[in-house]
């Protein structure tokens, strides 16, 4: 039993350390809320997990995780009714910030889906 534990571990570790470097700079936490939403866009399947993994990753390669939280951070505010949530929506920097982060998820649409 301790030698199955310890083999679970070890993989749990690998896996972690694949992850993390896959992903740069992404905080664990964004990395996580990617994937949580991707799989309740996709099915909380395996095979989801899988491809919203490859997802990020590929996002990850492309966009400097500071780029991201910025179009995150657009994205989220753009949602708020009326004048306030314009600027976040229309703004040229939101939209230049949101262009990126499509880009980037079409090009992990087609390498992880």
């Amino acid at each position: 039993m301790k030698t199955r534990t310890l083999g679970a571990a070890a993989l749990l570790a690998v896996s972690c350390a694949t992850t993390a470097s896959a992903t740069g700079d992404y905080p664990t936490v964004a990395v996580a809320d990617y994937i949580y939403g991707c799989m309740k866009a996709n099915g909380e399947t395996r095979a989801a997990l899988e491809s919203c993994s490859c997802s990020i990753d590929v996002i990850a390669s492309i966009v400097p995780y500071e780029r991201y939280e910025v179009a995150e951070t657009f994205r989220s505010l753009g949602f708020v009714t009326g004048e306030r949530g314009a600027l976040f929506r229309e703004s040229a920097p939101a939209k230049s910030a949101e262009a990126e982060l499509r880009r980037a998820q079409a090009e992990a649409d087609v390498r992880c889906f």
